[in-house]
Protein backbone atom coordinates (compact mmCIF):
# COMPACT_ATOMS: atom_id res chain seq x y z
CA UNK A 1 0.00 0.00 0.00
CA UNK A 2 2.78 2.25 -0.36
CA UNK A 3 1.89 5.53 -1.76
CA UNK A 4 -1.63 5.19 -0.84
CA UNK A 5 -3.36 7.75 1.02
CA UNK A 6 -4.36 7.19 4.54
CA UNK A 7 -7.42 8.61 5.63
CA UNK A 8 -9.47 8.72 8.91
CA UNK A 9 -13.42 9.03 8.98
CA UNK A 10 -14.66 12.32 10.30
CA UNK A 11 -17.37 11.84 12.19
CA UNK A 12 -19.99 14.39 12.44
CA UNK A 13 -20.29 15.62 15.99
CA UNK A 14 -24.30 16.75 15.22
CA UNK A 15 -24.81 13.78 14.77
CA UNK A 16 -24.27 12.54 17.80
CA UNK A 17 -26.63 12.36 21.13
CA UNK A 18 -24.41 11.92 24.19
CA UNK A 19 -27.56 12.19 26.18
CA UNK A 20 -29.29 9.49 24.42
CA UNK A 21 -31.21 7.10 27.63
CA UNK A 22 -31.77 4.02 25.67
CA UNK A 23 -34.38 2.14 23.45
CA UNK A 24 -37.81 1.91 25.92
CA UNK A 25 -39.59 -1.48 25.05
CA UNK A 26 -43.24 -1.15 23.18
CA UNK A 27 -45.97 -3.51 23.24
CA UNK A 28 -47.60 -1.83 19.80
CA UNK A 29 -48.83 -4.24 18.31
CA UNK A 30 -47.07 -4.99 14.34
CA UNK A 31 -48.99 -5.29 11.46
CA UNK A 32 -47.60 -8.65 10.03
CA UNK A 33 -48.64 -10.43 6.29
CA UNK A 34 -47.57 -13.70 5.47
CA UNK A 35 -47.31 -14.89 1.61
CA UNK A 36 -47.10 -19.13 1.12
CA UNK A 37 -44.74 -19.26 -1.48
CA UNK A 38 -45.83 -21.65 -4.23
CA UNK A 39 -41.81 -23.40 -4.46
CA UNK A 40 -39.08 -23.43 -1.47
CA UNK A 41 -36.50 -21.05 -1.91
CA UNK A 42 -33.34 -22.26 -3.99
CA UNK A 43 -31.31 -22.91 -0.66
CA UNK A 44 -27.92 -24.80 -0.97
CA UNK A 45 -26.48 -26.21 2.48
CA UNK A 46 -22.93 -26.12 2.56
CA UNK A 47 -21.19 -28.94 1.49
CA UNK A 48 -18.51 -31.10 3.42
CA UNK A 49 -15.63 -29.55 1.74
CA UNK A 50 -17.14 -26.05 2.46
CA UNK A 51 -15.88 -26.28 6.20
CA UNK A 52 -14.26 -22.75 6.69
CA UNK A 53 -15.03 -19.62 8.69
CA UNK A 54 -15.08 -17.93 5.06
CA UNK A 55 -17.27 -20.79 3.27
CA UNK A 56 -20.10 -20.10 6.35
CA UNK A 57 -19.50 -15.99 5.79
CA UNK A 58 -19.80 -16.11 2.05
CA UNK A 59 -22.21 -18.37 1.40
CA UNK A 60 -24.00 -19.74 4.79
CA UNK A 61 -25.01 -16.57 5.80
CA UNK A 62 -26.12 -15.22 2.12
CA UNK A 63 -28.99 -13.11 2.17
CA UNK A 64 -31.61 -15.22 -0.34
CA UNK A 65 -33.72 -12.22 -0.51
CA UNK A 66 -33.02 -9.37 -3.16
CA UNK A 67 -34.25 -6.02 -2.66
CA UNK A 68 -34.22 -3.70 -5.81
CA UNK A 69 -34.18 -0.24 -4.67
CA UNK A 70 -34.41 1.54 -7.65
CA UNK A 71 -38.36 0.63 -7.02
CA UNK A 72 -39.77 0.96 -3.85
CA UNK A 73 -40.69 -1.95 -1.72
CA UNK A 74 -39.92 -4.36 -4.92
CA UNK A 75 -37.91 -7.61 -3.42
CA UNK A 76 -37.10 -10.68 -5.25
CA UNK A 77 -36.38 -14.24 -4.63
CA UNK A 78 -35.17 -17.46 -6.72
CA UNK A 79 -36.94 -20.83 -6.12
CA UNK A 80 -35.77 -24.46 -6.55
CA UNK A 81 -37.50 -24.58 -9.33
CA UNK A 82 -34.93 -22.05 -11.02
CA UNK A 83 -37.39 -18.87 -11.31
CA UNK A 84 -36.73 -15.46 -10.27
CA UNK A 85 -40.07 -14.56 -8.10
CA UNK A 86 -40.88 -11.11 -7.57
CA UNK A 87 -43.24 -8.80 -4.96
CA UNK A 88 -43.80 -5.67 -5.71
CA UNK A 89 -46.04 -4.56 -2.66
CA UNK A 90 -48.32 -1.16 -3.36
CA UNK A 91 -51.30 -1.90 -0.57
CA UNK A 92 -50.34 -4.35 2.52
CA UNK A 93 -53.89 -5.48 2.37
CA UNK A 94 -54.57 -6.48 -1.08
CA UNK A 95 -50.91 -8.86 -1.38
CA UNK A 96 -50.64 -10.86 -4.58
CA UNK A 97 -48.63 -14.05 -4.72
CA UNK A 98 -45.22 -13.58 -5.48
CA UNK A 99 -44.95 -13.69 -9.66
CA UNK A 100 -42.38 -15.20 -11.75
CA UNK A 101 -40.31 -12.84 -13.82
CA UNK A 102 -37.91 -15.22 -15.06
CA UNK A 103 -36.50 -18.70 -15.71
CA UNK A 104 -32.74 -19.63 -15.38
CA UNK A 105 -32.44 -21.85 -18.65
CA UNK A 106 -29.88 -24.13 -16.22
CA UNK A 107 -31.34 -27.14 -14.29
CA UNK A 108 -29.94 -26.25 -11.04
CA UNK A 109 -30.88 -29.32 -9.40
CA UNK A 110 -28.42 -31.51 -11.96
CA UNK A 111 -25.36 -29.67 -10.38
CA UNK A 112 -23.74 -30.99 -7.36
CA UNK A 113 -21.51 -28.35 -6.73
CA UNK A 114 -23.33 -25.02 -7.38
CA UNK A 115 -23.95 -22.35 -5.31
CA UNK A 116 -26.87 -20.25 -4.28
CA UNK A 117 -28.05 -18.03 -7.19
CA UNK A 118 -27.49 -14.44 -6.89
CA UNK A 119 -29.14 -11.18 -8.29
CA UNK A 120 -27.76 -7.72 -8.51
CA UNK A 121 -29.38 -4.89 -9.92
CA UNK A 122 -27.30 -3.24 -12.14
CA UNK A 123 -29.61 -0.11 -12.81
CA UNK A 124 -33.14 0.85 -13.49
CA UNK A 125 -33.46 -1.64 -16.54
CA UNK A 126 -30.64 -3.75 -16.00
CA UNK A 127 -29.80 -6.92 -14.01
CA UNK A 128 -26.74 -9.05 -13.66
CA UNK A 129 -27.68 -12.40 -12.50
CA UNK A 130 -25.55 -15.57 -11.12
CA UNK A 131 -27.40 -19.53 -11.26
CA UNK A 132 -24.57 -21.09 -9.41
CA UNK A 133 -22.56 -23.04 -11.05
CA UNK A 134 -20.35 -20.03 -12.74
CA UNK A 135 -22.42 -18.74 -15.67
CA UNK A 136 -22.72 -15.35 -15.29
CA UNK A 137 -26.46 -13.70 -17.05
CA UNK A 138 -26.34 -10.22 -18.00
CA UNK A 139 -30.11 -8.99 -18.24
CA UNK A 140 -32.36 -6.14 -19.97
CA UNK A 141 -35.52 -5.94 -17.91
CA UNK A 142 -37.27 -3.13 -18.74
CA UNK A 143 -38.84 -1.09 -16.05
CA UNK A 144 -39.08 -3.76 -13.07
CA UNK A 145 -42.15 -4.00 -10.65
CA UNK A 146 -44.59 -3.23 -13.13
CA UNK A 147 -45.74 -6.20 -15.22
CA UNK A 148 -47.34 -4.33 -18.31
CA UNK A 149 -43.64 -3.34 -18.84
CA UNK A 150 -41.46 -5.77 -17.37
CA UNK A 151 -39.58 -8.33 -19.76
CA UNK A 152 -36.45 -10.25 -18.90
CA UNK A 153 -34.05 -10.31 -22.20
CA UNK A 154 -30.89 -12.42 -21.90
CA UNK A 155 -28.13 -10.01 -23.78
CA UNK A 156 -24.88 -12.13 -22.59
CA UNK A 157 -24.24 -15.00 -21.09
CA UNK A 158 -21.10 -16.76 -20.33
CA UNK A 159 -19.48 -19.40 -18.39
CA UNK A 160 -16.65 -17.66 -16.24
CA UNK A 161 -14.76 -20.70 -14.59
CA UNK A 162 -15.51 -21.78 -11.04
CA UNK A 163 -19.08 -21.07 -9.29
CA UNK A 164 -19.24 -17.44 -8.19
CA UNK A 165 -21.83 -14.98 -6.06
CA UNK A 166 -22.14 -11.60 -7.72
CA UNK A 167 -21.11 -9.30 -4.81
CA UNK A 168 -22.05 -6.20 -6.64
CA UNK A 169 -22.75 -4.58 -10.08
CA UNK A 170 -22.81 -0.80 -11.76
CA UNK A 171 -24.28 -0.04 -15.32
CA UNK A 172 -22.81 3.51 -16.48
CA UNK A 173 -21.84 4.88 -20.06
CA UNK A 174 -18.19 4.87 -20.90
CA UNK A 175 -17.13 6.84 -24.40
CA UNK A 176 -20.73 6.44 -25.29
CA UNK A 177 -20.48 2.94 -25.01
CA UNK A 178 -23.02 0.91 -22.40
CA UNK A 179 -20.52 -0.78 -19.88
CA UNK A 180 -21.85 -2.81 -17.21
CA UNK A 181 -19.18 -3.89 -14.35
CA UNK A 182 -19.44 -6.65 -12.23
CA UNK A 183 -17.95 -7.97 -9.19
CA UNK A 184 -17.91 -11.97 -8.78
CA UNK A 185 -16.69 -13.60 -4.91
CA UNK A 186 -15.00 -17.03 -4.56
CA UNK A 187 -13.79 -18.85 -2.00
CA UNK A 188 -11.04 -21.12 -3.96
CA UNK A 189 -8.23 -23.80 -2.74
CA UNK A 190 -5.11 -22.83 -2.23
CA UNK A 191 -2.44 -25.38 -2.33
CA UNK A 192 0.40 -23.22 -1.55
CA UNK A 193 -1.23 -22.15 2.00
CA UNK A 194 -0.34 -25.17 4.06
CA UNK A 195 -0.71 -23.22 7.64
CA UNK A 196 -4.16 -21.29 7.06
CA UNK A 197 -7.61 -22.58 6.36
CA UNK A 198 -6.13 -23.70 3.15
CA UNK A 199 -8.31 -21.58 1.15
CA UNK A 200 -8.30 -17.65 -0.63
CA UNK A 201 -10.66 -15.37 -1.29
CA UNK A 202 -11.08 -14.06 -5.12
CA UNK A 203 -12.56 -10.82 -6.23
CA UNK A 204 -12.58 -11.15 -9.93
CA UNK A 205 -13.99 -7.68 -11.48
CA UNK A 206 -15.56 -8.08 -15.24
CA UNK A 207 -15.98 -5.33 -17.38
CA UNK A 208 -18.85 -6.04 -20.43
CA UNK A 209 -19.29 -3.47 -23.05
CA UNK A 210 -21.60 -3.28 -25.80
CA UNK A 211 -20.01 -3.80 -29.21
CA UNK A 212 -21.17 -3.05 -32.89
CA UNK A 213 -20.14 -5.43 -35.38
CA UNK A 214 -20.99 -5.16 -38.97
CA UNK A 215 -24.25 -3.71 -37.76
CA UNK A 216 -24.95 -5.73 -35.20
CA UNK A 217 -24.41 -5.02 -31.89
CA UNK A 218 -24.07 -7.40 -28.70
CA UNK A 219 -22.03 -7.37 -25.35
CA UNK A 220 -18.41 -9.01 -24.85
CA UNK A 221 -16.15 -9.29 -21.93
CA UNK A 222 -13.91 -6.25 -22.30
CA UNK A 223 -11.82 -6.50 -19.73
CA UNK A 224 -10.88 -9.08 -16.68
CA UNK A 225 -8.97 -8.84 -13.61
CA UNK A 226 -8.59 -10.14 -10.26
CA UNK A 227 -8.38 -9.34 -6.64
CA UNK A 228 -6.73 -12.33 -4.10
CA UNK A 229 -7.52 -12.21 -0.03
CA UNK A 230 -7.31 -14.26 3.06
CA UNK A 231 -10.76 -13.00 4.28
CA UNK A 232 -13.86 -12.49 3.07
CA UNK A 233 -14.37 -8.89 2.42
CA UNK A 234 -17.09 -7.09 4.41
CA UNK A 235 -17.99 -4.75 2.01
CA UNK A 236 -17.31 -4.63 -2.04
CA UNK A 237 -18.45 -2.42 -4.50
CA UNK A 238 -17.36 -0.54 -7.79
CA UNK A 239 -17.74 2.92 -8.28
CA UNK A 240 -20.85 4.27 -10.12
CA UNK A 241 -18.13 5.63 -12.85
CA UNK A 242 -16.14 2.11 -13.00
CA UNK A 243 -13.42 4.00 -12.24
CA UNK A 244 -12.48 2.46 -9.33
CA UNK A 245 -13.59 -0.28 -6.13
CA UNK A 246 -13.26 -0.02 -2.84
CA UNK A 247 -12.88 -3.26 -0.16
CA UNK A 248 -14.09 -3.47 3.50
CA UNK A 249 -11.69 -6.47 4.94
CA UNK A 250 -9.91 -7.90 7.71
CA UNK A 251 -7.43 -9.11 5.58
CA UNK A 252 -5.78 -7.09 2.92
CA UNK A 253 -6.71 -7.49 -1.31
CA UNK A 254 -4.45 -7.13 -4.10
CA UNK A 255 -4.41 -7.41 -7.72
CA UNK A 256 -3.25 -10.82 -9.57
CA UNK A 257 -0.86 -9.13 -12.42
CA UNK A 258 0.55 -10.34 -15.35
CA UNK A 259 3.81 -11.63 -16.10
CA UNK A 260 4.87 -9.00 -17.47
CA UNK A 261 3.87 -6.73 -15.09
CA UNK A 262 5.45 -9.40 -12.37
CA UNK A 263 8.84 -9.11 -13.96
CA UNK A 264 8.93 -5.30 -14.07
CA UNK A 265 7.86 -5.60 -10.35
CA UNK A 266 10.64 -7.34 -9.56
CA UNK A 267 12.92 -5.46 -11.16
CA UNK A 268 11.55 -2.73 -8.91
CA UNK A 269 12.13 -4.89 -5.78
CA UNK A 270 16.12 -5.69 -6.94
CA UNK A 271 16.93 -1.97 -7.68
CA UNK A 272 15.03 -1.43 -3.92
CA UNK A 273 17.00 -4.02 -2.66
CA UNK A 274 20.15 -2.88 -4.15
CA UNK A 275 19.74 0.74 -2.84
CA UNK A 276 18.79 -0.95 1.02
CA UNK A 277 22.66 -2.40 1.02
CA UNK A 278 23.59 -0.92 4.61
CA UNK A 279 25.94 1.79 4.30
CA UNK A 280 27.56 1.21 7.37
CA UNK A 281 27.55 -1.48 10.31
CA UNK A 282 27.92 -0.73 13.55
CA UNK A 283 28.18 -2.93 16.85
CA UNK A 284 28.09 -2.01 20.96
CA UNK A 285 28.54 -2.99 24.34
CA UNK A 286 28.39 -0.78 27.81
CA UNK A 287 31.36 1.33 27.04
CA UNK A 288 31.89 1.82 23.55
CA UNK A 289 30.72 2.02 19.89
CA UNK A 290 32.00 0.46 17.03
CA UNK A 291 31.08 2.00 13.67
CA UNK A 292 32.65 0.23 9.95
CA UNK A 293 32.13 1.90 6.74
CA UNK A 294 33.52 0.21 3.38
CA UNK A 295 35.37 3.23 1.32
CA UNK A 296 36.75 2.89 -2.04
CA UNK A 297 39.84 1.37 -2.84
CA UNK A 298 41.15 5.01 -4.14
CA UNK A 299 41.00 6.46 -0.96
CA UNK A 300 43.38 7.24 1.65
CA UNK A 301 43.66 8.43 4.92
CA UNK A 302 44.18 12.08 3.66
CA UNK A 303 40.73 11.83 1.88
CA UNK A 304 38.90 11.14 5.11
CA UNK A 305 37.64 13.48 7.39
CA UNK A 306 36.06 12.35 10.48
CA UNK A 307 34.66 14.89 12.81
CA UNK A 308 33.62 14.44 16.00
CA UNK A 309 31.31 16.64 18.71
CA UNK A 310 29.60 15.79 21.92
CA UNK A 311 26.63 14.64 20.03
CA UNK A 312 27.04 14.38 16.37
CA UNK A 313 29.36 13.19 13.55
CA UNK A 314 30.21 13.89 10.11
CA UNK A 315 32.22 11.48 8.49
CA UNK A 316 33.80 13.28 4.56
CA UNK A 317 35.26 11.65 1.52
CA UNK A 318 37.59 13.95 -0.47
CA UNK A 319 35.24 16.80 -1.62
CA UNK A 320 31.92 15.04 -1.76
CA UNK A 321 29.02 15.49 0.49
CA UNK A 322 29.43 14.47 3.44
CA UNK A 323 29.22 10.13 3.70
CA UNK A 324 27.76 10.05 7.29
CA UNK A 325 26.41 13.43 9.25
CA UNK A 326 23.83 13.47 11.97
CA UNK A 327 22.76 13.54 15.61
CA UNK A 328 23.97 10.74 17.90
CA UNK A 329 21.04 9.02 19.96
CA UNK A 330 23.38 10.29 22.94
CA UNK A 331 26.32 11.81 24.04
CA UNK A 332 30.06 10.47 23.53
CA UNK A 333 33.76 11.50 24.73
CA UNK A 334 34.34 13.19 21.84
CA UNK A 335 37.99 13.39 22.76
CA UNK A 336 38.66 9.91 23.00
CA UNK A 337 36.57 8.78 19.82
CA UNK A 338 39.19 7.43 17.04
CA UNK A 339 39.56 6.45 13.55
CA UNK A 340 41.61 3.94 11.41
CA UNK A 341 41.74 2.50 7.67
CA UNK A 342 41.54 -1.61 8.42
CA UNK A 343 43.91 -3.82 6.27
CA UNK A 344 40.75 -4.61 4.08
CA UNK A 345 39.83 -0.96 3.05
CA UNK A 346 37.24 -0.53 5.55
CA UNK A 347 37.32 2.73 7.83
CA UNK A 348 36.35 1.78 11.63
CA UNK A 349 35.61 4.55 14.20
CA UNK A 350 35.40 3.82 17.76
CA UNK A 351 33.08 6.08 19.99
CA UNK A 352 33.22 6.13 23.86
CA UNK A 353 29.72 6.55 25.54
CA UNK A 354 29.60 9.44 27.92
CA UNK A 355 26.69 7.07 30.20
CA UNK A 356 27.94 3.45 30.29
CA UNK A 357 25.54 0.99 30.27
CA UNK A 358 22.29 1.72 28.40
CA UNK A 359 21.88 0.25 25.23
CA UNK A 360 21.27 2.94 22.23
CA UNK A 361 18.53 1.39 19.68
CA UNK A 362 19.97 3.75 16.93
CA UNK A 363 23.21 5.10 15.98
CA UNK A 364 22.46 8.23 14.30
CA UNK A 365 19.24 9.58 14.62
CA UNK A 366 16.50 8.99 12.00
CA UNK A 367 19.53 7.51 10.07
CA UNK A 368 17.91 4.10 8.37
CA UNK A 369 21.04 3.35 6.24
CA UNK A 370 23.21 1.73 8.90
CA UNK A 371 22.48 -1.70 10.43
CA UNK A 372 23.49 -3.41 13.69
CA UNK A 373 25.20 -6.33 14.21
CA UNK A 374 24.44 -7.85 18.19
CA UNK A 375 26.73 -10.68 18.82
CA UNK A 376 25.98 -14.00 20.67
CA UNK A 377 27.07 -12.51 24.11
CA UNK A 378 24.55 -10.17 24.22
CA UNK A 379 22.01 -12.40 22.32
CA UNK A 380 22.01 -14.68 25.27
CA UNK A 381 21.70 -11.59 27.57
CA UNK A 382 18.79 -10.30 26.37
CA UNK A 383 17.35 -13.68 26.11
CA UNK A 384 17.70 -14.37 30.15
CA UNK A 385 16.12 -10.92 30.79
CA UNK A 386 13.40 -11.96 29.20
CA UNK A 387 12.95 -15.69 29.90
CA UNK A 388 10.99 -14.69 32.76
CA UNK A 389 7.96 -13.16 30.39
CA UNK A 390 7.30 -16.51 28.11
CA UNK A 391 7.09 -20.42 29.71
CA UNK A 392 5.86 -23.49 28.76
CA UNK A 393 3.79 -23.56 31.78
CA UNK A 394 0.61 -21.21 32.98
CA UNK A 395 2.42 -20.16 36.31
CA UNK A 396 5.76 -21.25 36.63
CA UNK A 397 5.98 -20.05 39.83
CA UNK A 398 2.88 -19.49 41.83
CA UNK A 399 4.71 -18.30 44.78
CA UNK A 400 5.51 -14.78 42.93
CA UNK A 401 3.04 -11.54 43.51
CA UNK A 402 2.23 -10.99 39.93
CA UNK A 403 1.95 -14.94 37.95
CA UNK A 404 1.94 -14.26 34.80
CA UNK A 405 -1.38 -13.52 32.49
CA UNK A 406 -3.66 -16.67 32.38
CA UNK A 407 -5.94 -16.31 29.75
CA UNK A 408 -8.28 -18.23 31.53
CA UNK A 409 -9.30 -14.66 33.19
CA UNK A 410 -9.81 -13.01 30.32
CA UNK A 411 -13.71 -12.10 29.61
CA UNK A 412 -15.72 -12.40 26.76
CA UNK A 413 -15.72 -8.15 25.80
CA UNK A 414 -11.58 -9.08 25.59
CA UNK A 415 -11.85 -11.66 22.87
CA UNK A 416 -11.87 -10.66 19.46
CA UNK A 417 -12.33 -12.61 16.78
CA UNK A 418 -10.81 -10.00 13.95
CA UNK A 419 -7.89 -7.41 15.46
CA UNK A 420 -8.77 -4.91 12.77
CA UNK A 421 -10.25 -4.49 9.35
CA UNK A 422 -8.76 -1.86 6.45
CA UNK A 423 -11.16 0.22 4.17
CA UNK A 424 -9.21 0.36 0.68
CA UNK A 425 -10.14 2.24 -2.19
CA UNK A 426 -8.42 0.85 -5.49
CA UNK A 427 -7.82 2.74 -8.58
CA UNK A 428 -9.05 0.76 -11.64
CA UNK A 429 -6.21 1.48 -14.08
CA UNK A 430 -3.41 1.56 -11.79
CA UNK A 431 -4.58 -1.34 -9.88
CA UNK A 432 -3.56 0.07 -6.89
CA UNK A 433 -4.41 1.16 -3.82
CA UNK A 434 -5.32 5.35 -3.49
CA UNK A 435 -7.24 5.69 -0.26
CA UNK A 436 -6.51 3.24 3.38
CA UNK A 437 -8.53 3.65 6.35
CA UNK A 438 -7.26 1.33 9.15
CA UNK A 439 -10.74 1.08 11.01
CA UNK A 440 -9.43 -0.83 14.25
CA UNK A 441 -12.01 -1.19 16.52
CA UNK A 442 -14.77 0.52 14.62
CA UNK A 443 -16.44 -3.26 13.88
CA UNK A 444 -18.23 -3.51 10.64
CA UNK A 445 -22.13 -4.12 10.74
CA UNK A 446 -23.87 -3.93 7.60
CA UNK A 447 -24.33 -2.33 4.07
CA UNK A 448 -27.11 -0.63 2.78
CA UNK A 449 -28.51 1.07 -0.28
CA UNK A 450 -30.27 4.82 0.25
CA UNK A 451 -29.57 6.52 -3.19
CA UNK A 452 -28.73 3.74 -5.86
CA UNK A 453 -27.23 5.88 -7.94
CA UNK A 454 -24.44 6.10 -5.47
CA UNK A 455 -22.64 2.99 -4.12
CA UNK A 456 -23.72 1.45 -1.26
CA UNK A 457 -23.40 2.46 2.43
CA UNK A 458 -21.95 1.05 5.07
CA UNK A 459 -22.35 1.15 8.78
CA UNK A 460 -19.78 0.75 11.62
CA UNK A 461 -20.01 0.51 14.87
CA UNK A 462 -18.20 3.69 16.87
CA UNK A 463 -17.86 3.25 20.91
CA UNK A 464 -21.66 1.94 21.64
CA UNK A 465 -23.52 3.74 18.43
CA UNK A 466 -23.69 2.89 15.22
CA UNK A 467 -22.64 4.80 12.24
CA UNK A 468 -23.72 5.00 8.92
CA UNK A 469 -20.85 6.43 5.49
CA UNK A 470 -21.85 7.15 2.30
CA UNK A 471 -18.73 6.67 -0.24
CA UNK A 472 -18.72 10.29 -2.62
CA UNK A 473 -15.98 8.59 -4.91
CA UNK A 474 -16.37 11.94 -6.81
CA UNK A 475 -15.04 13.89 -3.86
CA UNK A 476 -11.72 12.79 -2.94
CA UNK A 477 -11.39 15.36 0.17
CA UNK A 478 -14.78 13.88 1.34
CA UNK A 479 -14.78 10.35 -0.23
CA UNK A 480 -16.39 8.86 3.33
CA UNK A 481 -19.68 10.85 4.93
CA UNK A 482 -21.05 10.17 8.06
CA UNK A 483 -24.57 10.71 7.19
CA UNK A 484 -26.72 9.20 10.05
CA UNK A 485 -26.45 7.63 13.63
CA UNK A 486 -28.21 4.93 15.47
CA UNK A 487 -27.95 5.51 19.42
CA UNK A 488 -26.17 2.81 20.99
CA UNK A 489 -27.22 0.25 18.53
CA UNK A 490 -23.81 -0.75 18.35
CA UNK A 491 -23.64 -1.86 21.99
CA UNK A 492 -27.15 -3.50 21.90
CA UNK A 493 -26.49 -5.66 18.91
CA UNK A 494 -23.36 -6.94 20.90
CA UNK A 495 -25.71 -8.34 22.64
CA UNK A 496 -27.72 -10.59 20.19
CA UNK A 497 -25.65 -13.94 20.49
CA UNK A 498 -27.61 -15.02 17.72
CA UNK A 499 -28.29 -12.11 15.17
CA UNK A 500 -28.07 -13.27 11.49
CA UNK A 501 -28.97 -9.99 9.56
CA UNK A 502 -28.92 -6.36 10.28
CA UNK A 503 -30.32 -3.72 7.79
CA UNK A 504 -31.73 -0.13 8.40
CA UNK A 505 -34.12 1.60 6.55
CA UNK A 506 -33.02 3.75 3.67
CA UNK A 507 -34.26 7.07 5.27
CA UNK A 508 -32.60 6.40 8.44
CA UNK A 509 -35.89 5.74 10.38
CA UNK A 510 -34.91 2.59 11.74
CA UNK A 511 -32.71 -0.13 12.12
CA UNK A 512 -33.66 -3.86 12.46
CA UNK A 513 -31.98 -7.05 12.85
CA UNK A 514 -33.11 -10.33 12.95
CA UNK A 515 -32.08 -13.79 14.56
CA UNK A 516 -31.78 -17.14 12.67
CA UNK A 517 -35.57 -18.18 13.76
CA UNK A 518 -38.27 -16.47 14.63
CA UNK A 519 -37.42 -13.26 16.27
CA UNK A 520 -37.02 -9.49 14.31
CA UNK A 521 -35.86 -6.81 16.54
CA UNK A 522 -36.73 -3.23 15.40
CA UNK A 523 -35.15 0.06 17.03
CA UNK A 524 -37.18 2.92 16.08
CA UNK A 525 -34.88 6.64 16.04
CA UNK A 526 -36.31 9.28 18.77
CA UNK A 527 -39.67 10.71 18.13
CA UNK A 528 -41.55 13.22 20.07
CA UNK A 529 -43.72 11.83 22.58
CA UNK A 530 -48.06 12.59 22.49
CA UNK A 531 -48.29 12.92 26.62
CA UNK A 532 -46.53 14.26 29.25
CA UNK A 533 -43.71 11.70 30.64
CA UNK A 534 -40.89 12.51 33.20
CA UNK A 535 -37.20 11.18 34.39
CA UNK A 536 -37.88 10.06 38.27
CA UNK A 537 -34.36 10.13 38.85
CA UNK A 538 -33.97 13.51 37.31
CA UNK A 539 -36.85 15.37 38.03
CA UNK A 540 -37.46 16.79 33.84
CA UNK A 541 -39.56 16.09 31.12
CA UNK A 542 -38.52 14.03 28.47
CA UNK A 543 -38.61 15.10 25.07
CA UNK A 544 -38.91 11.97 22.96
CA UNK A 545 -38.31 8.22 23.28
CA UNK A 546 -36.72 5.50 21.57
CA UNK A 547 -38.38 2.55 21.13
CA UNK A 548 -37.60 -0.61 20.71
CA UNK A 549 -39.90 -3.29 18.89
CA UNK A 550 -40.22 -7.12 18.91
CA UNK A 551 -41.88 -9.54 16.29
CA UNK A 552 -42.19 -12.93 16.75
CA UNK A 553 -42.85 -14.87 13.16
CA UNK A 554 -44.99 -17.30 12.73
CA UNK A 555 -42.63 -19.93 11.79
CA UNK A 556 -40.18 -22.61 12.83
CA UNK A 557 -37.99 -22.59 9.27
CA UNK A 558 -34.82 -20.83 9.49
CA UNK A 559 -35.13 -17.09 7.93
CA UNK A 560 -32.93 -16.90 4.59
CA UNK A 561 -33.39 -13.44 3.26
CA UNK A 562 -34.26 -10.14 5.27
CA UNK A 563 -34.40 -6.71 3.72
CA UNK A 564 -35.56 -3.06 5.11
CA UNK A 565 -37.79 -0.47 3.07
CA UNK A 566 -38.40 2.92 4.58
CA UNK A 567 -42.09 1.03 5.26
CA UNK A 568 -41.82 -2.12 6.37
CA UNK A 569 -39.66 -5.27 6.38
CA UNK A 570 -39.29 -8.34 4.11
CA UNK A 571 -38.23 -11.21 5.88
CA UNK A 572 -38.17 -14.53 4.19
CA UNK A 573 -38.38 -18.03 5.31
CA UNK A 574 -37.76 -21.84 3.43
CA UNK A 575 -40.84 -21.60 2.38
CA UNK A 576 -43.12 -18.04 3.63
CA UNK A 577 -42.38 -14.29 2.73
CA UNK A 578 -42.89 -12.19 5.89
CA UNK A 579 -43.93 -8.67 5.58
CA UNK A 580 -43.82 -6.48 8.86
CA UNK A 581 -45.19 -3.21 8.47
CA UNK A 582 -42.91 -0.86 10.65
CA UNK A 583 -43.45 2.80 9.34
CA UNK A 584 -46.77 3.77 8.01
CA UNK A 585 -46.84 5.81 4.29
CA UNK A 586 -46.63 9.26 4.17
Amino acid sequence: MAGAAHCSLQVKRLLLDPKFEGYKLSLEPLACYQLGLDAAVAEVQLRDDQYTLDHMRAYGMYNYLHLDSWYQDNVYYVDQFGRVMNLAVTLDTALQKPREVFRLPTDLMAYDNRLCASIHFSSSSWVTLSDGTGRLYLIKSGKRGNSASEKWEIVFNEELGSPFIIAHSVSFLKCDTHTVAVLLLRVEKDELDTKGSGFHITLEWITIAEISKEGEHRYEIFKRRVLQGKSVPHYAAIEPSGDGLMIVSYKPFKFLQDEDDKSEENDDVEVKNEKKDPLYYWQQTEDDLTITVHIPQDITKDDIKVCFSPDNICVTLKDQPPLMEGKLYSSVDHESCTWIIREDKSLEISLIKKNEGPRWPELIIGDTRGEFIMDSSQCSEISESLMHLTSEVMNPNPEKEKPPCNAQELEECDAFLEDSASLCRFDGDTLKVTHVINLGSNQYLFSVVVDPREMPCFCLRHDVDALLWQPHCDQPENMWEHIATFNALGYVQASKQDKKFMACAPDYSYAALCECLRRVFIYRQPAPLSTVLYNRKEGRQVGQVAKQLVATLESNDPILGFQATSERLFVLTTKTLFLIKVNSGN
